[in-house]
């Protein structure tokens, strides 16, 4: 029996395989995509296939904040969803903490920041795992599988997409790819992290069997791999 849940990398990419238009925080992939005409149009397919993926949802601090979550307020019923945020800084605030409990099925903060808000949250469906110095992603999804997370959805950044994937972590990816190029060294792309210096660090690379291609409307492309790993 798998000790960890199944994940699958659920990325909006470019052409050239970035995920943001520019190197900057105030740069937003989807919100910006929406304002470009030729590209606009089929964007919605991303949120339709999004809509679809797992009950698990994990992403970065960094990207919701950079959402918004922090000045959000959640007036709706609770989602299915349970949202699984990586949070050193921390990014999220108390505000954001209390955006997520109420928008969340649960909410599990993993962090290695004591101070973190979400420490002193009064709510039944958040849950801390905190880590002394560095996350341990391999220990974070065996916790994860034991809160009854079976399937996860991972849609974090570069680096920490890097990370995943070299630890073994991703089982499949999800790519919906939109027809533009963006270009720029500093702009994060679907896998950052470290470069490889060594032939012996090319056991860190993972293989893809192509699963299905799908041409979407207005150019748009939906491509599915297993990732092999050893």
């Amino acid at each position: 029996m798998n000790k960890y849940p199944i994940t699958t990398l659920f990325l909006l990419i470019s052409v050239d395989g970035k995920i943001s238009t520019g190197s900057t925080d105030l740069m937003d992939f989807d919100k910006d995509l929406s304002k470009i005409k030729g590209v606009k149009e089929g964007l919605v397919q991303y949120y339709a296939i999004e809509r679809r993926t797992d009950l698990f949802s994990l992403n970065s601090g960094r990207v919701m904040a950079k959402i918004g979550a922090n000045k959000k307020v959640w007036e709706g019923k609770p989602l299915h969803v349970s949202f699984v945020i990586i949070d050193n800084k921390p990014h999220l605030t108390k505000n954001g903490i209390e955006y997520f409990s109420k928008k969340a099925k649960n909410l599990f903060i993993v962090t290695t920041n004591k101070k973190h808000p979400a420490l002193k949250a009064k709510y039944a469906n958040v849950k801390v795992l905190l880590y002394p110095k560095r996350v341990d992603l391999k220990d974070m999804m065996q916790q994860l599988k034991k809160y009854g997370a079976h399937r996860v959805t991972i849609q974090t950044g570069g680096s920490l997409n890097a990370e995943f994937i070299r630890n073994g972590l991703v089982d499949h990816i999800s790519f919906v790819v939109a027809p533009i190029m963006v270009g720029g060294k500093d702009t994060a792309t679907a896998m950052d992290g470290e470069s490889l210096k060594k032939q012996s660090e090319l056991l860190k690379l993972r293989p893809l069997k192509l699963r299905k291609i799908t041409k979407l409307n207005n150019s748009y492309v939906h491509l599915e791999y297993d990732v092999l790993n050893r």
